[in-house]
């Protein structure tokens, strides 16, 4: 049996939906009975608790050979940072399941994580893995790059700065280069992994890195997403500086927008930070550790039926 926690976010959606396809066996964490009742739509158990909160997770993975932890937040929240979440949610994650005798462990981690890193996400991102790979439990660590599909915040957030007004902001250059991967092909990769349940003996306590097949800027993918929604709108580069001047205003800003009946997307500084930074690896690298070629970023944005 498998448990999932974050089994109602984005990533995990998918995945729990081409789980029951497969007939896999699942039972997933969820924080409220709306959640739980998503997981039980597709036939699946629910177990109430929170990875933030140690004594909740008890028994949550007795019977579970395989735990997939998808927990993760992009901003921070009140009480949920990314230190709580990622850190120490990791750890409370991990002791359960040495508790439950579980065989091995999913983490969903992301391209750039590191010790090392300015940026918060990426930096507790790395500090959860190693609080995986110190487990004595065999793992798979996934260090996606962009992925996207139905469901995405950071498409959906486009989508909304596409709509806002007569031009398309872009915070900086927008010359820093993503590997969109689109969601299916996240799943034909995690579904190599775990075929029939279990990790193949190619995939045994590892990282792995991997992106789609192109290298493109932030103005490209805006560029293609507004060509798939037929908008066209020039771009509008504002300096980094002023808009993180801004910033201290989002709220005021947001009212503003409601008022007039446009949504505002959120930002934060560290978000803006990570715009800037190329996130990529090898192009070649889902062909080399998962053996086939995932679609292109176009050929994604013509599958998420929202963007029209």
């Amino acid at each position: 049996m498998f448990f999932v926690a974050g089994g109602t976010g984005f990533i995990g959606r998918h995945l729990i939906h081409e789980m029951q396809r497969l007939t896999f066996k699942v039972r997933c964490l969820v924080r409220t009975p709306e959640k739980a009742e998503i997981c039980k739509n597709v036939g699946f158990e629910a177990f109430a608790g929170d990875i933030t909160n140690r004594e909740s997770l008890k028994g949550a993975m007795n019977n579970c050979d395989v735990a997939v932890h998808l927990v993760g937040i992009i901003e921070e929240k009140g009480e949920l940072t990314f230190q709580r979440v990622h850190v120490e949610g990791t750890a409370n994650f991990v002791d359960e399941a040495k508790n439950a005798g579980v065989k091995h462990i999913f983490y969903q981690s992301a391209l750039g994580a590191s010790a090392a890193s300015q940026a918060k996400y990426y930096k507790t991102k790395a500090e959860a893995e190693e609080i995986v790979k110190s487990s004595g439990i065999s793992y798979i660590i996934f260090r996606p790059s962009l992925v996207i599909g139905n469901g995405d915040g950071f498409t959906e957030k486009l989508i909304e700065l596409i709509r806002l007004g007569p031009f398309v902001p872009i915070p900086g250059n927008g010359n820093a280069k993503f590997q969109p991967l689109y969601i299916e092909d996240w799943l034909r990769c995690f579904f190599t992994v775990f075929s029939d349940g279990s990790p193949g003996v190619d995939f045994e306590s590892n990282i792995y890195e991997f992106g789609g097949t192109e290298y493109l800027t932030y103005n490209e993918m805006v560029l293609q997403l507004m060509e798939a929604m037929g908008v066209n709108k020039p771009l509008v580069h504002l300096p980094l500086g002023l808009v993180k001047m801004s910033l201290p205003f989002y709220d005021i800003s947001k009212g503003i927008g409601s008022l007039l009946g446009k949504r505002i997307p959120s930002v934060t500084g560290e978000q803006l930070a990570l715009l800037q930074t190329d996130n990529i690896c090898g192009r070649d690298s889902v062909e080399r550790l998962f053996h086939f070629k995932p679609v292109t970023y176009s050929e994604a944005l013509s599958k998420i039926s929202r963007h029209s």
